[in-house]
């Protein structure tokens, strides 16, 4: 045996060893050419499918929920076509459209935070803090306040509004590379004045359209229907696959600019495409049910810790963005029965005490 063998022998077989043993489970899927290979943990599937789950069963309740109330049994056998023609009716047609745009937003809004976080390596680099929300918000408003309050055109004007503000945040933030801390600064900022602009907005418009951008601006999906749900999911799904193709990219980012140039990312060109699909989830999201704040800062930290994952993970955080909204919305419909809240004031009161536990978590381990 030749002293290459003897020493490549121990070697081979300690590297080996490590691919074998990553140190927690997994689960390892390949093509049959091999060319393709995917390990998932353990852990990581069953914590998205637990989520999965409890977002199915809040969804599920809330199909039952409201003045007529219907058992869990009926809204099941309902849904797989054995309801009765009333139960068809508020089932699928009242309350089905809200149920799903709770989902698809708030996985939306998940998959953007997630997005946002880990371009910027911080927790609080989510798209209400950073800016993104007002910008779709002043969208919207210079169009209900001059034009009107069409669905399309109110769409249009928040996925402009916020594409635009990334454009002036980025272009600001960008200084001889990017920098998720200046991002966040420049965006809270940019936020800042954004908010100053729609307080002045609201000030001077007519006092029905002022009324309709304040009831759009909470973030409610009281008055959703079909005309709303089916095209944001129609929307949603390309952006999705897209954020799924490059969430390998994401993760490599995530090392630094020198490693994953190594590794063969195009940094600044995945970094604007990353951008780009944040922004435009949440734009759809907002267009669909106006600003909702503080899902997509929550979800994607909540779910890190359930998969004990290093980072944020693009699927966890949107199956716990869709799991956050939907239960929102049901304790927004229940909890102050007669009344509906506006989902979004439910958000902001779980947001506001999340950001100070997170706020006061950063500051002790400073």
């Amino acid at each position: 045996m030749s002293i290459t063998e003897r020493v490549a022998g121990p070697v081979a077989a300690e590297a080996a060893a490590w691919r074998v043993d990553p140190g927690y489970r997994t689960i390892t899927l390949s093509s049959r050419s091999g060319t393709l290979r995917l390990r998932l943990r353990v852990r990581y599937l069953i914590v998205v499918a637990l989520l999965l789950a409890a977002t199915t069963v809040a969804g599920v309740l809330a199909l039952g929920t409201g003045d007529y109330a219907i058992a869990v049994g009926d809204v099941v056998r309902t849904l797989f076509g054995q309801g009765d023609r009333r139960m068809r009716l508020v089932v699928l047609e009242w309350r089905m459209p809200r149920v799903l745009l709770g989902l698809v937003l708030g996985a939306a809004l998940g998959a953007a935070g997630a997005i946002f976080q880990s371009l910027t390596r911080n927790p609080l680099g989510s798209p209400d803090i950073i800016g993104f929300d007002a910008g779709a918000y002043t969208g919207a408003l210079l169009v209900i306040t001059t034009v009107g309050t069409g669905y399309a055109m109110v769409a249009s004007a928040a996925i402009g509004g916020g594409l635009g503000t990334a454009v002036v945040v980025y272009l600001i933030a960008y200084r001889r590379g990017f920098q998720g801390f200046r991002l966040i600064i420049v965006g809270i900022a940019v936020a800042a004045m954004l908010s100053s602009l729609n307080t002045w907005i609201m000030l001077h418009a007519d006092l029905y359209m002022a009324l309709a951008a304040g009831a759009w601006g909470s973030g409610s999906l009281n008055a959703v229907g079909w005309e709303q749900a089916i095209p944001a999911t129609i929307v949603l799904i390309p952006l999705w696959v897209a954020a799924a193709a490059l969430a390998r990219r994401m993760h490599l980012l995530e090392m630094g600019d020198d490693a994953a140039v190594a590794l063969g990312v195009r940094t600044h060109r995945t970094r604007l495409w990353l951008v780009t699909l944040g922004v435009a989830l949440t734009a759809v999201a907002t267009a669909a049910a106006g600003p909702i704040a503080f899902v997509s800062l929550a979800a994607p930290q909540l779910a890190r810790r359930l998969t004990r994952s290093a980072g944020v993970t693009l699927a966890a955080s949107a199956a716990m963005g869709a799991l956050l909204l939907t239960t929102s919305d049901l304790a927004a419909q229940r909890l102050f029965a007669p009344t509906q809240l506006p989902v979004g004031v439910i958000t902001v009161a779980f947001g506001g005490v999340y950001l100070i536990w997170l706020l006061i978590r950063e500051a002790r381990r400073t």
